[in-house]
């Protein structure tokens, strides 16, 4: 079974067949497998013998697929560092690196130390394609990771997969890149369509609740989540009380605000970033509009109560990660550790710490490859279907599973300003 949590478990690919088909690859390609043993964890690897060959630290040896070099793998990442979803690419960046120094200081991983390469796109679909060739192309990446959003995965995606580069742990829920078609992509998380399920389950089946508005931002990123929305809905015989769009990468929220009023909603699904999200319930909550405000993941929870300040108290987020404070957690503890060796300053977060997430789950995966490690060999190791245990959040994958965990979880923020962790949307206590 998947991470716990709320979730709607995805179909289990036949075990035999996932080792029949492994089996064949292997002896064709000689790859080692990627069920072998994980070995210890970073704090207590010791730290291996580095690969000693006789080549300039800038030139791969031949034969080797781009990004790994004697002693490093070079990996990239296209996301938001400006504009006003910057947080989210900050972030993720944030963790993923903790992750990676955090392996670096053990000596890396089998002697090579990880590298990530970062290029900001600004949230737009034009840049990250620019930067994802750029990446392949001039920076010859092993792979890339933490891409951030729907929109710029969906454009940025074709050319990953076209120059066979694995894309690890795009920070997006949106259905296509859970399609089998998509072979080199690696997703982390829950999809949108079990966070908009897990959010109508709550607000019709738990609350009672019959008015059910959504507000979107106008692109594949916020259609994703309304269609999630109205599926969920129609399987309860109903329909959205009203919806509202906003453009992308702007607060012009009012338009859709009055959209949504007209509705009279007593429940509003959100699909959006921090910063608009936040302009749009304060300017809710000054008209006097009554409604439970319920939020996906990718919207930026730090962010969001930061921007939200006083009007942020009773504001609902759906997550895709164990809540980051949670002690009985081994990984938690870790990303504490890393996050305070590696940043000191940063809070500790859902963005982050998915950062963090995606960034243990690549080394755990290039362990598996052993030595030899390639692209093939790399993604082969969540293809076969084997369980990665990331220190109490596991991920499951397989060779039609391209998906590790279908964990909701919810949370709510406190009249502090801190999100608390619930079990359902009635009763808003720890």
């Amino acid at each position: 079974m998947k991470a716990h949590g709320p979730a709607v478990l995805l179909q289990p690919a036949s075990w035999l067949a996932a080792a029949l088909w492994l089996a064949a690859v292997l002896i064709l390609q000689g790859c080692s497998p990627p069920d072998a043993p994980a070995g210890p964890t970073p704090t207590s690897q010791p730290a291996p013998t580095p690969v000693t060959v006789p080549v300039a630290e800038s030139d791969a040896p031949a034969g080797i697929d781009p990004g790994i070099f004697p002693d490093r793998i070079l990996f990239g990442q296209s996301a938001a560092f400006s504009g006003p979803a910057q947080e989210l690419g900050k972030n993720m960046k944030i963790g993923i690196e903790a992750a990676f120094q955090e392996i670096n200081r053990d000596g890396g991983v089998f002697g090579r130390r990880l590298e990530l390469l970062s290029l900001d796109d600004a949230y737009e679909p034009e840049a990250a394609i620019s930067n994802t060739k750029q990446l392949i192309e001039d920076e010859a990446v092993f792979a890339l990771i933490g891409a951030v959003g729907t929109p710029t995965s969906r454009s940025a995606l074709p050319v990953a997969r076209d120059a066979e580069v694995p894309y690890i742990a795009p920070f997006t829920g949106a259905g296509f890149l859970r399609l089998q078609e998509w072979d080199n992509v690696l997703n982390l998380r829950a999809s949108y369509n079990q966070e908009t399920e897990e959010m109508v389950k709550q607000l019709v089946d738990v609350l009672g609740l019959s008015r059910i508005g959504i507000v979107y931002q106008d692109d594949s990123y916020g259609q994703a989540g309304y269609h999630g929305t109205v599926t969920a809905l129609a399987k309860r015989n109903k329909k959205p009380a009203a919806s509202g769009v906003y453009p992308r990468n702007t607060t012009a929220v009012k338009t859709g605000l009055v959209d949504l009023q007209r509705g009279n909603p007593e429940a509003i699904i959100i699909i959006g970033a921090y910063e608009p999200v936040a302009n749009l319930i304060a300017w809710a909550r000054r008209i006097g509009m009554e409604a439970v405000f319920v939020n996906i993941s990718f919207v930026g929870s730090n962010a969001l109560a930061r921007e939200l300040g006083r009007d942020g108290e009773g504001v609902f987020v759906t997550q895709v990660v164990p809540f980051p404070t949670d002690a009985s957690l081994p990984i938690t503890a870790a990303y504490h550790q890393a996050l305070a060796d590696f940043a000191p300053e940063v809070e500790p977060g859902f963005v982050s710490f998915e950062g963090y997430l995606a960034g243990r789950m690549t080394v755990e995966a290039l362990r598996r490859c052993g030595i030899e490690v390639t692209r093939e060999c790399f993604l082969w190791a969540f293809k076969f279907g084997t369980t990665m245990d990331l220190g109490g959040f596991s991920l499951v994958f397989g060779p039609w599973d391209n998906q590790g965990s279908d964990a909701v979880f919810l949370t709510v923020i406190g009249p502090d300003g801190q999100y608390l962790p619930v079990n359902s949307f009635q009763v808003a206590d720890p």
